[in-house]
């Protein structure tokens, strides 16, 4: 395998339904893409080509080749070393309202116990540009590495709202960028794949089991683990992204979004005025 086998990239954002996105297109035979996120132009790179090879399947030099990382928008060595690598790749972006992406990406670590209960902390403009969860939103500028080394005729920007309003022309879309014919949505693929509202277990008595790991790996997916899971397992209650800091956080990518907005050809209108609160 070399790098020129590389046809595709979706580089972000997290938090932006691009999990959808690749399972939309690994149900498709004529395309291929490995199941986990590389990393490899942003944090593996250290790794060489011949370890990003052999995390793709050698047996499809009849398919379009791509694959999913969303660190790759944010890392600042990502684009230059695509770039470098693979000039010639189509790259995708599928983001979301940058206060929404904001809140969600919080509740993942809050369900994981990485972060606490004062989402101020972590989400409040005046307390700090946090890297993980302000500036990561602020797409405008991390594409534009993308844009001033590819072009924009390289780049399908798509966007959240695409996934659960059209997702037959967010398909279709991506299909056309990519060379492929236009193909039905695949019902199996329209499910959320990952869901806040999931049952886990608490942060705290995580840490306390972490040593039992090991010994439960070979029991999961059974009836008996389940079992045991569901007696201790309870829905996250996850602190509120009250009006007063979704206000703030809406004045801070005010500018960012219009820019978006002239970068993309595309009126993002409704998200100075959210109404997705969903994560």
């Amino acid at each position: 395998m070399q790098f020129k086998d590389i046809d595709f990239v979706i580089i972000g954002a997290a938090k932006s339904a691009t999990t959808w996105l690749q399972k939309q297109l690994q149900m498709d035979p004529a395309v291929y893409m490995p199941d986990p996120e590389l990393h490899y132009f942003s944090r593996e790179y250290s790794r060489g080509p011949d370890w990003y090879f052999s995390q793709f399947d050698s047996q499809m030099s009849d398919k379009i080749v791509g694959e999913k990382s969303n660190s790759y928008l944010y890392e600042p060595e990502s684009a230059a070393r695509l770039h470098n690598d693979l000039p010639d790749v189509k790259l995708i972006a599928q983001l979301r309202n940058p206060v929404e992406r904001a809140y969600s990406s919080y509740c993942m670590r809050f369900r994981r116990g990485e972060v606490g209960k004062d989402i101020e902390t972590y989400l409040d403009p005046s307390q700090g540009e946090n890297l993980k969860y302000l500036i990561s939103g602020k797409y405008a500028a991390l594409l534009q590495d993308y844009i001033d080394l590819y072009g924009h005729e390289k780049l399908l920007i798509l966007f959240f709202e695409g996934v659960a309003g059209d997702p037959e022309t967010q398909i279709s879309q991506v299909r056309s960028h990519l060379g492929l014919p236009p193909r039905q949505i695949l019902v199996n693929g329209t499910k959320k794949v990952k869901d806040k509202t999931t049952e886990t277990v608490p942060p705290g008595l995580r840490r306390s089991l972490a040593w039992m790991k090991p010994i439960v790996r070979p029991l999961r997916g059974t009836s008996a683990f389940e079992t045991v899971r569901g007696l201790v397992a309870a829905q996250p209650n996850y602190p509120k992204l009250t009006d007063e800091l979704r206000n703030r956080l809406n004045d801070y990518y005010h500018p960012s979004i219009e820019a978006l907005e002239k970068m993309s050809g595309q009126s993002l209108s409704h998200w100075y005025q959210p109404s997705d609160r969903t994560n």
